[in-house]
């Protein structure tokens, strides 16, 4: 009888909860809101909302991270490390591509000599100090790309101080 009473705790047991389990379901759903294999609606166009003349922008991402030292009294104090990309005419990734050695000297001297007169000193995420590099910026890759580079965005900006 001893062994009877743990079997029959747990038929008990397991029929309790079969039962709550029972009268405690969810209600069925709509079978129109479980079909996945239903048609989806197709894709947006969204070329449909830009009015005709207007230009069409892509963006490209420059594929290195730019790094440039700051430098006072001599030694490298600081180490700023920025992420571009340049807001480009449809067509033009390709051509930003083949020049991008080029580009990438020209943005890393416009960056070097921002640094050289004190732009990344203090607070040099200022929206002024922000416009004149960006400015800068845009200006080199229009002396190589012409008029098909936008702008100039840059996506990361962090400044390392050394000890």
């Amino acid at each position: 009888m001893g062994k009877l009473i743990p079997i029959l705790l747990a038929l008990i047991g397991l029929a309790a909860g079969g039962g709550a389990g029972y009268f405690l379901r969810p209600p069925p759903q709509d079978e129109t809101a479980t079909d996945v294999c239903a048609e989806l609606p197709s894709k947006p166009d969204l070329t449909e909302d830009i009015p005709e003349g207007e230009p069409t922008v892509e963006y490209v991402k420059l594929n290195n991270q730019f790094v440039v030292p700051v430098v006072n009294s001599g030694t490298v104090s600081a180490l700023v490390i920025m992420s571009l990309s340049l807001e480009v005419d449809i067509g033009s990734t390709e051509a930003v591509y083949r020049a991008e050695p080029k580009i990438r000297d020209a943005l890393l001297q416009v960056l070097f000599d921002h640094a050289n007169a004190g732009g990344f000193d203090g607070a040099f995420t200022g929206s002024a100090n922000m416009d004149v590099l960006r400015r800068a910026l845009l200006e080199a890759c229009r002396s190589i790309l012409g008029e098909n580079v936008r702008n100039v965005l840059i996506s990361d900006i962090v400044r390392q101080d050394t000890a």
